[in-house]
């Protein structure tokens, strides 16, 4: 039954993983390469993720600076940032495309606050059906007889373990972001 719980495990850190990567990418009013990381940008009718095309640097702290590899794309990227939910104006210069990411507003701060707090609740969802649906596997291998109650109640409790690990590293990612939206 170690498949079992490994397995959970397993998709436990992938729920992690992708949650980090979900709040790296919203704006907490601080230039960021990883706010560009969903954008897809269509190259020679190829979506393809805007980091592959373009160096993207943060020249300071209110900017980042897109640097396209071909600077027959630069038109391509600006109409992907722009049909983005981004909500930044790029500004082309010809070779470089740079981006003013504008100060938030304390009520667009606590709209972002609320987002976040819903996409981590999610990942707790994710979570708890991870378990349940583990447990409801071991719960079948107990009555099918391939393990003892013992056992079953041993591997529920390395499951719940576990749980709450990955949502207390949940609650922990969710102060920070919060921390980092509403820093000024």
């Amino acid at each position: 039954m170690k498949e079992i719980i490994d397995n959970f495990k397993e998709k436990g850190e992938k729920t992690i993983s992708l949650l980090t990567g979900e709040l790296n990418s919203v704006r907490a009013g601080r230039a960021n390469p990883s706010l560009l990381d969903q954008i897809r940008v269509d190259y020679y009718g190829t979506p393809t993720p805007l980091k592959n095309i373009a160096n993207i640097s943060v020249p300071d702290p209110k900017s980042l600076m897109i640097s396209p590899f071909d600077p027959s794309a630069i038109k391509e990227i600006i109409k992907a940032i722009n049909e983005s939910e981004l909500g930044i104006n790029p500004l082309d210069d010809g070779k470089n495309i740079r981006l003013k990411v504008p100060q938030l507003t304390e009520e667009r701060r606590k709209e972002i606050t609320k987002m976040v707090k819903q996409i981590t609740d999610d990942a707790k969802i994710a979570i708890r059906n991870l378990r349940r649906d583990a447990n409801d596997h071991l719960k079948k291998a107990e009555k099918n007889g391939d393990i003892s109650e013992d056992e079953l109640k041993g591997d529920t409790k390395d499951i719940q373990t576990k749980t709450d690990e990955f949502t207390k590293k949940i609650d922990g990612m969710l102060k920070e972001k919060e921390k980092e939206i509403m820093s000024v």
